[in-house]
């Protein structure tokens, strides 16, 4: 990697749940996460967010609004990596739909608000969950 990459992660509620997805693939392989992944070289960042929750879940939503970003930098990894996520809160077009998982999602679920800290998540993204106000501080 020579520079580093964009990517989208998606964030939906449903009631008092969280859309997440196990990892399939490394930085963060084998723990959970919100859905996302890359942008595609000309790919709008809202288009990105809709392609990616689609990938990994089968699910449509439709981009809400701009959470924020965060930086996840390992250059001692093997591969090395630098990805600039932005984050953006979704809603789901049919929240009663149950997810699959598919492409690099190993499973895909509704999670519990009050499961998540009983879950491996990925780095970080319990405090993006609470800095956002999506979930509230444990």
């Amino acid at each position: 990697m020579n520079a580093p990459v964009v990517a989208v992660a998606a964030v939906a509620r449903r009631d008092d749940e969280i859309l997440l997805v196990r990892r399939g693939h490394g930085p963060g392989q084998g723990a959970w996460s919100v859905p996302g992944g890359r942008v595609e070289l000309g790919e709008d960042l809202r288009e990105a967010v809709v392609r990616e929750v689609a990938e990994e879940t089968g699910l449509e939503v439709v981009v809400e609004r701009f959470l924020g970003w965060v930086e996840r930098i390992d250059l001692a990894a093997d591969p090395p990596y630098h990805f600039v996520i932005l984050d953006f809160f979704v809603d789901v077009y049919d929240p009663a739909l149950e997810p699959e998982a598919a492409d690099d999602a190993t499973e895909a679920e509704w999670v519990p608000i009050e499961n998540l800290a009983e879950m491996q998540l990925a780095a970080g993204v319990l405090e993006v969950l609470v800095d956002a106000g999506v979930v509230p501080e444990a």
